[in-house]
């Protein structure tokens, strides 16, 4: 057991409930007996391309549809997201193939807005110090789930403070995505993806954990291996970019993988989780 101390949260500790919080999602569970898959392009960019992603998504057996109708980007040249239109075309594409879907809030302005098209609000890495941000997507009155990307230089307790705020603000459903810290090695890795955080949040907090190994990655040949790694490490579940035409995605096209390796994943996902329960009960019956 990890030494907990004080720490500057309540709700979130662990010790503040009698079990693990699961957030419910239409049929999905996250943070239930099995890993939850989330996939989808980084940016819807188009009617087809939205609906050929959520098509290939359905089809490789994951569970939720993600895209960005409202993108932060680090150039102000760079594509922006279709904005309502992304938002109306998501919904459509998620509805299509019956996926609940998610994309992320930018503005407290915005949360009624997105809070009507989609299943899960998503605040991402530059927004988790957004207080006003974090309240109210907390208050949205559908009372959408949340989840929280990890800020690229927050500490573990900066984070669980950001959950705290939402949690705080009266909204219970709150999923934590690992996306990776800022690193020092850019030519090789966009981000460290810290898969250490996993276990040690499983002590800390009763929350769900998802992994994010493409931004974790920024490269599409390491994020099968970084996926499995993170189920093997307990992630409640994973949030991978697919596009339909990874090479031209208007955004993070280096780390987008194309429908076929994403469906090969999902099925080595499924067959990773199924061996590792039955190891885990192998141990268990041995030491009785």
């Amino acid at each position: 057991m990890f030494e907990t101390g004080e720490r500057p949260y309540r709700l979130a500790r662990r010790q503040a409930f009698g079990s693990r919080t699961v957030v419910t999602v239409g049929a999905v569970r996250i943070g239930g007996p099995e890993p939850v898959i989330i996939g989808g392009p980084c940016s819807v960019e188009s009617r087809e391309q939205i609906r050929e992603s959520a098509h290939a998504v359905k089809a490789a057996g994951a569970h939720l549809l993600r895209g960005g109708a409202f993108k932060p980007r680090t150039s102000p040249y760079h594509f922006q997201g279709l904005g309502i239109e992304g938002l109306q075309l998501l919904a459509a594409a998620g509805e299509e193939v019956d996926l609940p879907v998610i994309t992320e809030v930018m503005e407290p302005g915005e949360v009624e807005t997105v809070a009507h098209f989609a299943d899960i609000l998503q605040i991402g890495s530059r927004n988790m110090h957004n207080t006003p941000l974090l309240q109210a997507a907390a208050r949205n009155s559908r009372q959408r789930p949340i989840l929280l990307k990890r800020g690229f230089a927050a500490t573990i307790d900066e984070w669980l403070c950001a959950a705290e705020y939402i949690l705080v603000a009266g909204n219970p459903n709150v999923i934590l995505c690992e996306r990776g810290v800022r690193g020092f090695d850019a030519r090789y890795t966009r981000n460290l993806l810290d898969l250490a955080c996993v276990p040690l949040l499983h002590e800390l907090t009763h929350l769900p954990i998802v992994v994010d190994p493409s931004h974790g990655t920024g490269q599409r040949l390491l994020i099968p291996t970084m996926a499995r790694a993170a189920v093997a490490c307990g992630a409640d579940g994973l949030m991978i970019e697919m596009h339909p035409c990874p090479d031209t995605a208007l955004s993070d096209a280096a780390q987008a993988l194309d429908a076929q390796t994403f469906a090969v994943l999902c099925r080595e996902v499924r067959s990773l989780y199924i061996t590792l329960q039955r190891l885990q009960e192998e141990v268990l019956c041995t030491s009785h």
